[in-house]
């Protein structure tokens, strides 16, 4: 998929999506809708995906259009970061989407004990990203990444249904990453705050 046909899309949708909101107007709001579809088929030109499904990712979402938010949890040990390894035996930090009833804090404590077994205390912010400046595929919706340096308190990992295990890394030896959700640059990153007392948080 083209990066513009991707932007006009993405634009039509939020627009679209405002308008459902503030309109009052049944005319405006069947007008509205139309241009939400209309987004979804300018996808679905390029896009493997059937049109169904596009749509449940892209334009289902209600209320004025944010981005969504992704807590991922820098844990360490010595010199060696925690990864997990996905059912694509592809590695990454612990995270996902912060449900609609957490903080970005007690977002990073349950997404960890959920996938790891461990139970942490995050400590500070590391970086506020645009998922889109940082990471491949674009998604056709807004995500702002939150990396967040936590403790290790206890716990040991736990059979689950969304990691095969767990495992520690130092920088110059990572394995293949899930670099849809981090990449290198994103853990050198990570390693940098660690080792920085006076850490300065960068954000898009």
């Amino acid at each position: 998929m083209t990066e513009k046909l991707l932007d006009w899309a993405i634009e039509l949708q939020a627009l679209a999506q405002a308008g459902l909101v503030y309109s009052k107007d049944p005319f405006d709001q069947e007008r509205f809708e139309r241009i939400r579809t209309i987004a979804v088929e300018m996808l679905a030109v390029q896009s493997p995906l059937p049109i169904k499904k596009l749509r449940q990712l892209f334009a289902e979402e209600t209320g004025y259009p944010t981005p969504k938010l992704d807590t991922r949890a820098a844990i360490f040990k010595e010199d060696k970061i925690l990864l997990v390894q996905e059912k694509n035996e592809r590695w990454s930090l612990p995270g996902g989407w912060v449900d609609f009833d957490q903080s970005i804090k007690e977002n990073t404590i349950k997404e960890t004990l959920e996938e790891t077994g461990l139970t942490v205390e995050p400590l500070k912010i590391i970086a506020v990203q645009d998922r889109n400046k940082h990471n491949l595929p674009r998604y056709a919706y807004s995500v702002c990444k939150i990396f967040v340096e936590c403790h290790l308190l206890h716990g040991s990992f736990i059979e689950n249904l969304e990691t095969l295990q767990i495992n520690w890394f130092n920088l110059n030896n990572l394995p293949a990453l899930a670099e849809e959700k981090n990449t290198k640059e994103q853990i050198q990153l990570c390693f940098s705050a660690h080792i920085d007392a006076n850490w300065r948080v960068p954000f898009d």
